[in-house]
């Protein structure tokens, strides 16, 4: 299996959801992204969603189009996302890494070269989050051809007809937007959860994750009774944010944040 593969079934196995944390490349300089990543991994994430900063996130709420801005004002390039995912490889060989990014950051460059390098690197799946499986035919080969693992999107406007037109083109897992609109944090989570999600599994024994809004354990431990995996994203970025040009706080805070979060996947 790859480690894509291995950490939901690691997860299954020990009778809890995966955990999928979110943070930006580069956020809020290379050095400190390094440790937030460390941070991450020693608090018990299961899947590393990175997110490869660009200049108009449009599928991004307020904390994380800062937390790009950031990165992009602190210099971050398309080589210094690699280099993190290099150094993160030269610690941790199991724990997944996913992108989370834009065609044209891609596309831009090369689409084959980029998934090769990305690949090389040691980045295991790609969430694009503009290129819907219509115009995907170049990306799903050169994913095929480097062995790099596909995620898509599903809505809780998605059609239950075109759901499964959709999940048969994710080879790692789906990732389900439990809100309509952008990211950030929410106060509660979607009424229609449950319902989406059982119809969602009626057309795919896809690995299925929830993300969009979840940012406490309440919230982390509803989720993990109903999906494979429950992603956070907002909540972390916002220690960062929250802590500028402290970077043992920024750590300290997320570690604690993220443990308490994790806690909460343990399902039954």
């Amino acid at each position: 299996m790859n480690r894509i593969e291995n950490a939901f079934a690691k997860a299954k196995s020990e009778g809890r959801s995966a955990f999928v944390s979110y943070v930006c490349a580069g956020d809020p300089d290379a050095e400190t992204s390094l440790d937030v990543c460390r941070s991450l991994i020693a608090s018990g994430v299961d899947v590393l969603e990175i997110g490869v900063p660009f200049s108009d996130p449009l599928a991004d709420g307020l904390t994380n189009q800062l937390a790009a801005q950031r990165a992009l004002e602190a210099g971050t390039t398309r080589e210094d996302v690699f280099d993190l995912v290099r150094a993160i490889r030269k610690e941790n060989d199991s724990v997944p890494v996913v992108f989370y990014t834009y065609y044209n950051l891609m596309f831009s460059g090369g689409l084959d070269a980029y998934i090769a390098e990305a690949k090389e690197a040691g980045v295991d799946g790609l969430l694009v989050l503009d290129l819907p499986p219509e115009e995907a035919t170049d990306h799903l080969a050169a994913c095929e051809k480097h062995g790099m693992k596909t995620v898509f999107l599903l809505a809780p406007t998605t059609p239950p007809e075109r759901v499964g037109h959709i999940a048969r083109f994710a080879t790692g897992f789906i990732y389900y937007v439990s809100r309509t609109g952008v990211t950030g944090v929410r106060e509660d989570l979607a009424d229609d959860l449950s319902e989406m999600v059982a119809m969602i599994r009626e057309h795919s024994e896809m690995p299925l994750v929830v993300g969009f809004g979840i940012q406490n354990q309440d919230q982390v431990r509803a989720v993990a009774e109903l999906a494979d995996g429950v992603v956070v994203g907002s909540a972390i970025v916002n220690t960062i944010k929250d802590n500028l040009g402290n970077r043992e706080a920024i750590l300290s805070k997320m570690s604690s944040l993220v443990t308490d979060l994790v806690a909460g996947t343990k399902v039954g």
